[in-house]
């Protein structure tokens, strides 16, 4: 295991549909507190810092002893944002996780980083999910992603892929994946990673990673059993409440 595994939560104040949603509270926590919380508990992780333009969220991950990185408010994207994070750690790896995934599983985590530990030649890795629920195999909010036998990625895409042009076929069975959206990446990677050229499938797809498919780089896909749970909305945040506490019920019985 490399000494330096360095958890990079970017965070902004500014949001189009939720703005502040950071600082927003579930339960007695702020979101960006479940996350950080969720986040440290991942065995491999040797740091985990904040990364954010905005003087609120830093004294709030300050008043629960988080350690914040203040970065630039013109980043168009996490990815960029965790990047000038990173140019100031000396982590070999980096794990890019997104600030409004209050139940983000920490093995799931694990998970995505690993593949790197394990082979030196893979620079960047996120994760993918059976769908269990048909209605999300049409549905252009959740991303799909096809992979190789190796577990690379063929593609990602918001429209049905792979599409099975005929259905019920003696011997044929598809299993659709979704996209979690965790990326760990090497950090020579990362920090060139803004550099690339975006090209015309991230452009019509409105999806990040397709850049470094675009330019040529290969992107290990993990699987996991962990279910993506977003806040992006008011009503996300309360659907998430009831999850939580639903969970700490159950917890409570077990134990």
């Amino acid at each position: 295991m490399p000494a330096r595994i360095l958890g990079v939560i970017p965070a902004r104040y500014a949001s189009s549909r939720f703005p502040g949603k950071a600082l927003a509270t579930l339960g007695s926590k702020t979101l960006i507190e479940h996350v950080h919380e969720r986040v440290s508990m991942a065995r491999y992780l040797t740091k985990v810092i904040i990364a954010t333009d905005d003087i609120r969220i830093a004294r709030e991950a300050r008043r629960f002893g988080a350690t914040v990185r203040m970065t630039r408010g013109d980043h168009p994207s996490g990815t960029d944002r965790a990047a000038e994070a990173a140019s100031a750690e000396n982590a070999e790896i980096i794990v890019n996780v997104q600030g409004d995934e209050p139940l983000i599983d920490p093995s799931a985590i694990d998970a995505a980083i690993l593949p790197l530990v394990e082979e030196p030649d893979i620079v960047m890795c996120t994760l993918k999910k059976k769908i269990e629920d048909p209605r999300e195999i049409t549905d252009s909010n959740v991303v799909k992603v096809v992979t190789d036998r190796r577990g690379d990625a063929l593609y990602f895409s918001r429209s049905t892929i792979p599409h099975v042009r005929q259905t019920g076929e003696a011997g044929v069975t598809t299993q659709h994946y979704k996209h979690i959206g965790l990326y760990v990446y090497r950090r020579d990677f990362l920090l060139a990673y803004p550099d690339l050229p975006v090209g015309p499938l991230e452009q019509a797809e409105r999806l990040e990673q397709l850049r470094a498919l675009e330019n040529g780089f290969s992107i290990r896909v993990a699987e996991t059993d962990y279910e993506s749970f977003g806040v992006d909305t008011p009503e996300d945040l309360r659907r998430v409440s009831e999850l939580l506490k639903a969970s700490l019920g159950g917890a409570k019985q077990n134990g």
